[in-house]
Parts: structure tokens; C-alpha cells; sequence
């Protein structure tokens, strides 16, 4: 029997396994800090993790099933960033109450095919903008970090520069061993006082405070719809599928919606990952390859199971470390929405407005930068396409 005709073959498990080191061990650093910037405890972070990877696993054997076709899951990177990057100090029941707010206007998303549209229209450039204003912070913290831990520093980044230029794809988890390496030699490696072996869920009752839905709730939405689900759904199609756009997306909100009290900030479609499950190298039948989304989800599933340890490594981790692993995860994400926020040369300057403004941590009325970015940008926009310069000739009918 050859490959093409056999359900199961070993690079159907192995795909799904690069997938998994990749998406979960690249970002889970990023995880950690959005949890402590969020007021949680560890307790709480653990939960965060291990709600992700259900929410995460579960929808994902079921979707890839159903529809024999590898729908990939993943939890929210630039959502990640968004809270890592708050100054707020909203505490970890606004921050659920967030979440519940971002589930919320997905799952609407999904349900109402106008507003599905309407997302698909969204200028790029503003929200990339957005998004990299977002990112910024992160890697530059990576430098100004490094004098405190100068050796481990270079270290990860020549690892981190090498590797993105031999396999880009494992660049981070080869920087990430390498840390832990490192730090282990140096006595630095610990758990937190009461580490389990499993994951645990600790459900929260949510608050709920307008401001905190301006501006965490919505660009948690938005960054989420244009930056992971929207290019997840593009990824599927280049793959060759048709997949059903509204139930897709329907699901990442309930999804998040259910498992938001117990930390989860969002979860969505993936691409980087999606894109190793879904090519010929995962599996040469593509009537078949839905078999590497059930592998792919339930390794999630697995991995959330034993999520108390893996968490409380990073939680336990030197905040020096900590910033330096994670502004490297990022760089490559910054790069991207910047070379898509200065795509359209028109759009350009609204962008980089849009951009500065996030990028500041502007707080005004309680509400953060990542919401004033996208006013100012989307204003810059409205007064490029509504407003004719002086001297412009009125074109003729």
C-alpha cells in the first residue's frame, strides 16, 4: 500500500509535531508575560496556558473530522502582545471580562456574514500598523535588557541570527533550548513553589467596565480577526480547500468565549503552523490530510494536559530572559506587519500615524494606545479618500 492511500504515515505525525514545537514553544513566553502584565497569579497564568490548549484541541479534532480538511487552531500572538503591552493595570477579572468582550465580537463575526465582509475590508496597512506599534515595545526591550544579561544575550541572538538565516522555522525553539540550556548551567532554572505535573483550570467570574472593552476587548478582536484568522482562512485556500469561512470563525469566538473565565485570550485560526499542516510534505493526499489536523489538535491537548511545568518555567524565569526570548519570538512578526503597513504607498502615512500613536502607550480616558492607534490611523484614512487636496480639478462625470 503506498503512502498516498494510507491514513496514518509518519509524516503526517511529524509535521503535526514540528507544528506543535514551533507554535506553542516559540510564543508560550509571550503567554507568560501577557498573564503577569494581566495581574495573574501563577495559578492563574497555568490556567491561561492550559485553557488555550483545550480550546485550542478540542474544536480542532472535531472541525478536522468533520470536514476532512486540517483545520489548525492557535491561540492569539498579537492578542498576546496587545495585553503584554498594557500599561493599564486592569487586573486579571477586567482582563477576562476583555476576553469574554473579544469572544463576543467574533462569534458575532461569524454568525452575521455582513460583519464577515465588512472585516474582509478592513485596510491592512492600519491594522498592521496597529499591530507592529504593539510588537515594538517587545523587541526593543530585547536591547535594552541585554546589559543585564550581556553574555546569555548575544548568545540568543547569534543563535537567533544564524538560525533565521540556515532554517528559519525552528529559529526560536533552537533560541528557546538554548536559554533554558543556559540558565540550567547557570542555577537560574526553577519552578515555582507548588508546580504541579498537570494543568489545572481556575475559572474566574469576569468584570466588565466599558472602557476595558474600548480599548483591550475591541483591538483584541480586531488584531485577532486580521492578523490570525483572515490569513489562516487564505492559508486554507492556497492549500487548495474550501473552507466555510462564517463556521470557522464562529467557532474561534465560541471557542474563546467558553474558555475566556479561565484565562484564555483567543483563539483562532493559525498560518505559520497551518501552513506545515496543510502542504504535500504533511501528507501527499490532500482528501487525506485532515488526518494531520486531528494529530496536530490532539498533541494540543496533550500538551495542555502537562501544561503546569511548561508554564512555570517561563513564570519562574529571570525577567531579563524572559523579555530577550520573547522579543525574538516577535521580530519576525514586527517585520512582517511592517512590510504590510507600508505596502500601499498612499496609505503609507496614515500607517505610520497609526503606528506612532500605538507605539507611544497613549492612555487617554482610561483607554489604551492600541485603540487611539486605530482612531488616528482610520481618521488619516477617511481624510485621504473623503477630502480633495487644494487645487485638485474636480473630475467630470
Amino acid at each position: 500500500m503506498s503512502s498516498s492511500t494510507r491514513l496514518f504515515i509518519p509524516s503526517a505525525f511529524s509535521s503535526a509535531a514540528v507544528a506543535i514545537v514551533i507554535g506553542f514553544g516559540g510564543v508560550v513566553a509571550l503567554i507568560v508575560q501577557a498573564g503577569q502584565a494581566m495581574g495573574g497569579s501563577p495559578a492563574q497564568i497555568t490556567s491561561m496556558v492550559t485553557a488555550l490548549c483545550i480550546g485550542i484541541g478540542v474544536p480542532g479534532v472535531l472541525l478536522s473530522w468533520r470536514l476532512k480538511i486540517p483545520v489548525v487552531f492557535a491561540w492569539s500572538t498579537p492578542g498576546a502582545a496587545l495585553l503584554a503591552a498594557s500599561t493599564l493595570g486592569l487586573g486579571w477579572t477586567n482582563a477576562v471580562g476583555a476576553f469574554v468582550v473579544a469572544g463576543a465580537l467574533m462569534t458575532l463575526t461569524g454568525l452575521l456574514p455582513v460583519l464577515g465582509r465588512l472585516a474582509q475590508r478592513i485596510p491592512a496597512s492600519v491594522a498592521s500598523a496597529m499591530l507592529a506599534g504593539v510588537l515594538l515595545p517587545f523587541v526593543l526591550k530585547l536591547f535594552s535588557v541585554m546589559p543585564s544579561a550581556l553574555v546569555l544575550g548575544l548568545m540568543l541572538l547569534a543563535v537567533f541570527i544564524v538560525m533565521r538565516r540556515l532554517w528559519a522555522t525552528w529559529a526560536i525553539p533552537v533560541v528557546l533550548l538554548v536559554a533554558i540550556g543556559v540558565m540550567a548551567l547557570q542555577g537560574d532554572l526553577g519552578l515555582p513553589q507548588g508546580t504541579g505535573l498537570f494543568g489545572r483550570l481556575e475559572p474566574v467570574m469576569p468584570a466588565f467596565d466599558w472602557k476595558i472593552a474600548v480599548s483591550l476587548g475591541f483591538p483584541l478582536f480586531l488584531v485577532t480577526l486580521a492578523s490570525q484568522n483572515l490569513p489562516g482562512l487564505v492559508v486554507l485556500r492556497a492549500a487548495g480547500y474550501q473552507p466555510p469561512a462564517n463556521r470557522l470563525i464562529l467557532t474561534t469566538g465560541i471557542s474563546t468565549l467558553l474558555m475566556a473565565p479561565f484565562g484564555a485570550h483567543g483563539i483562532n485560526l493559525a498560518a505559520i503552523t497551518a501552513a506545515i499542516c496543510t502542504g504535500p510534505e504533511a501528507h501527499p493526499d490532500p482528501d487525506k490530510r485532515w488526518i494531520v489536523g486531528v494529530i496536530y489538535s490532539a498533541l494540543y491537548l496533550l500538551v495542555g494536559l502537562f501544561a503546569a511545568p511548561t508554564a512555570g518555567i517561563f513564570i519562574a524565569m529571570p525577567p531579563a530572559a524572559l523579555a530577550m526570548i520573547t522579543g525574538l519570538a516577535l521580530v519576525a512578526t514586527l517585520s512582517n506587519s511592517m512590510t504590510t503597513m507600508l505596502a500601499v504607498p498612499d496609505e503609507r502615512e496614515a500607517a505610520v500615524l497609526a503606528f506612532a500613536a500605538t507605539g507611544s502607550g497613549l492612555a487617554l480616558f482610561g483607554i489604551g494606545s492600541a485603540f487611539w492607534g486605530l482612531v488616528v490611523g482610520f481618521a488619516a484614512l477617511a481624510a485621504l479618500r473623503w477630502i480633495r487636496p487644494r487645487g485638485a480639478k474636480a473630475t467630470k462625470a
